[in-house]
């Protein structure tokens, strides 16, 4: 079998993380690296034993991986799925609902494969959690808690091009209430405010949310964001289920663990998203290989992309309004 070709679009964070991983992994070969920024392409291709190439190049490769800024995203997925190639792009789609709904419709006439990058969802304590849910430990689930701040806001510059607090940061969380919950919301209650830095707010962003969802059924998700955490990377999950609890905690830099008459110390939480969830960015991209040649399932797809982005929409309109915001998804 020939071994799939593949593009990484974008040499930031992001683009390094999947460049690395694509060169590191022996089903695919990494023939090509794209940015507007020569200098950043040429420094990431030769790390991966790549070549850098130009962007019409890009989509000459079987898939296509793109990391670039969010207002691309939607023109390189409609691009690349045109020249039937498979996709594999960082979320969002697009900050529009509209622009995600007419760029998905591109996806479906061509027939191409879409993976959207909800890379939490492969993160393996997250991913256990799902499974011994589905396997009925706890039960029914009642009440979905989680836990997400980062250590340090992003520069001002890049909060005002984000999309908000709710579409940049907190709609990884809210895809995975959607893959924990088992059901859609149907009802959104937020309320947030610029605590951290008041030039977010400054900028029309806000640095701290807290967000409910509803599902018919009546199960609740409690989601908490803030862009400042002084002790680390937080990212935690708490699962309450009829029949008991399941629970994913941080992930420390050691498990070395120490116990005086002072008490118990640990090492501080992972510093952040690179660290954190390195295991997370392996499997997903195992995950979208797999659907490639051996014709599984594509998840998380345009779909749930679309999904958690009318979820962040309705988030920022409760957030400014005080009120609940009905969805259907």
């Amino acid at each position: 079998m020939t071994t799939l070709s593949f593009a990484v679009l974008g040499a930031g964070r992001i683009g390094q993380i999947h460049a690395r991983n694509v060169a590191a992994n022996g089903r695919v070969r990494l023939t090509g690296v794209y940015d507007v920024d020569a200098g950043a392409a040429q420094k990431l291709a030769a790390a991966c034993g790549a070549q850098v190439i130009g962007l019409d190049a890009a989509f000459d490769a079987d898939a296509v991986v793109i990391c670039t800024p969010t207002d691309t995203h939607a023109d390189f997925i409609e691009r690349a799925a045109k020249a039937g190639k498979a996709v594999f792009c960082e979320k969002p789609v697009d900050l529009s609902e509209a622009r995600v709904r007419a760029c998905l419709e591109v996806v479906k006439a061509a027939g191409t494969k879409l993976m959207v990058g909800f890379n939490r969802r492969f993160d393996p304590s997250f991913n256990a959690l799902k499974t011994r849910i589905l396997s009925g430990e706890i039960g029914s689930v009642e009440l979905l808690t989680i836990l997400s701040r980062d250590p340090a806001p992003p520069p001002v510059s890049y909060i005002a091009r984000s999309g908000g607090l709710f579409r940049d940061m907190m709609i990884h969380d809210l895809d995975m209430a959607r893959f924990l919950l088992g059901e859609e919301p149907v009802e959104v209650f937020a309320a947030a405010s610029a605590l951290v830095d008041p030039a977010i707010g400054a900028a029309g962003d806000v640095d701290t949310a807290a967000v409910t969802l509803r599902t018919a059924s009546g199960k609740l998700c409690q989601i908490s964001n803030s862009r400042r955490a002084t002790y680390g990377y937080d990212q935690r999950i708490e699962v309450h289920g009829s029949k008991g609890l399941l629970r994913a905690g941080n992930m420390t830099q050691t498990t070395v663990e120490s116990a005086t008459a002072s008490g118990f110390t640990t090492d501080p939480a992972l510093p952040f998203f690179l660290e954190r969830y390195a295991a997370a960015y392996r499997a997903e991209l195992d995950a979208f290989i797999d659907a490639l040649v051996d014709g599984k399932p594509i998840t998380p797809d345009g779909s749930d992309g679309l999904k958690s982005l009318i979820l962040a929409d309705a988030a920022t309109e409760s957030a400014q309004t005080g009120k609940p915001v009905r969805v259907s998804l």
